[in-house]
C-alpha cells in the first residue's frame, strides 16, 4: 500500500534542485537578463558543496560554498553581458560548457567518495528541502512587496527608465545574476550531498535546462515556479516507482518522463500564448506601472 505522505515527502525532495534554480533564474529574467548557464553554475554548486562537505565533514558548509561558487562563477556571465555588453544567449551557453567542463576537470579525485551525512529536519526530510519552500513566499515578498523588488521588476521592464530615475541597471543586474547563481549552486549541491550522496560527472543532467523551462511555466511567479517545480518532482517521482514495481516499460522511457512532461506543458503553454495575442489580449507578463509608484 502506498503511503501519500512518504510519496509527497519523495516529491518535495525530487523538485527541490529544480525549486532553488528557478527561484534563482526567476529574480534574474525579472530584472531582465535571460541567463543560459544555469546548468553550469548548478554542476559547479554540486562540485564545489560536495568537495567541502567532504573536507570538512559538514554539509551545511558544503552548501555554503555551493551558493559562493555558484554566485561566482555567474560573475563571469555578469562581466561579459553588463560590462563587455556581450551576447546574452552566446555567453550563457558559454557558461554552461564551461562550468560542464570546469566540473569534468577537478572532480575526477572525487569519484567513488561518500558525502557526509545530513541531519535530519522535521518529517525526517533535511533541512534544505524546508528552506526551497520558505524561499517561494519570500521571492514573492520580495518582487511584490519591497522597494528594492519594484526596482528590480522596474529595471527588467525599462532600464532607460530606471536609468532615467537614478537607478544602477548595471547594479541591480549583477545583484540579480549573482542571486540566481548563489540559487543554482545549492540546488546542484542538493544533488551530489543530499540524493545521489557522491560526485558523479554530469550528475545535474540537465536539471538547469528545466529549470529555464519551468520559469517560463510559471509566468515569471514564484507560486508558478512551485508548481512547475512539483510537477517535474511529481514525474520523476512516478518514474521511481513504476521501475520499483517492475512495471514492463523499457527504462529509457521512463527516464525520459519528467523532460518530456516539460516539453508537453512548454507546448501547451506556447499554444496558449498564441491565441492570447490573436485575440488581442495582454502579455501576462506585464509588470505594469513599476517606477510610477516608485516616484
Amino acid at each position: 500500500m502506498i503511503d501519500p505522505l512518504s510519496v509527497f515527502l519523495l516529491l518535495l525532495a525530487a523538485a527541490t534542485p529544480i525549486l532553488f534554480a528557478a527561484l534563482g533564474e526567476l529574480v534574474a529574467e525579472r530584472a531582465g537578463v535571460l541567463n543560459l548557464g544555469v546548468e553550469g553554475m548548478m554542476i559547479t554548486g554540486a562540485l564545489a558543496g560536495f568537495a567541502a562537505a567532504y573536507a570538512t565533514g559538514s554539509p551545511m558548509i558544503g552548501f555554503l560554498v555551493a551558493a559562493l561558487a555558484g554566485a561566482a562563477i555567474s560573475l563571469i556571465f555578469a562581466l561579459l553581458t553588463q560590462v563587455l555588453l556581450a551576447n546574452q544567449v552566446a555567453s550563457g551557453l558559454a557558461l554552461t560548457l564551461f562550468g560542464l567542463g570546469l566540473a569534468a576537470l577537478f572532480g575526477k579525485p572525487l569519484e567513488g567518495i561518500k558525502a557526509p551525512a545530513m541531519t535530519p529536519g522535521p518529517l525526517g526530510i533535511n533541512w534544505i528541502v524546508w528552506l526551497g519552500l520558505l524561499m517561494v513566499p519570500l521571492v514573492w515578498w520580495f518582487l511584490n512587496r519591497t522597494r528594492p523588488g519594484l526596482i528590480l521588476r522596474g529595471v527588467g521592464e525599462n532600464h532607460d527608465a530606471a536609468h532615467a530615475l537614478g537607478y544602477s541597471v548595471r547594479g541591480v543586474r549583477v545583484a540579480a545574476i549573482a542571486f540566481g547563481g548563489a540559487m543554482a549552486g545549492v540546488g546542484g549541491a542538493f544533488i551530489s550531498i543530499a540524493t545521489v550522496l557522491q560526485w558523479t560527472e554530469g550528475m545535474t543532467a540537465g536539471a538547469g535546462w528545466i529549470a529555464l523551462a519551468i520559469v517560463v511555466f510559471s509566468n515569471w511567479t514564484a507560486l508558478g515556479v512551485l508548481a512547475g517545480a512539483w510537477l517535474f518532482g511529481g514525474v520523476t517521482v512516478l518514474q521511481l516507482r513504476l521501475q520499483a514495481a517492475g512495471v514492463s516499460v523499457p527504462v529509457q522511457l521512463l527516464s525520459m518522463a519528467p523532460y518530456l512532461a516539460t516539453i508537453i506543458v512548454l507546448v501547451m503553454i506556447s499554444a496558449r500564448q498564441k491565441l492570447s495575442r490573436s485575440a488581442g489580449k495582454a502579455s501576462p507578463g506585464s509588470l505594469g506601472q513599476n517606477f510610477h509608484a516608485l516616484r
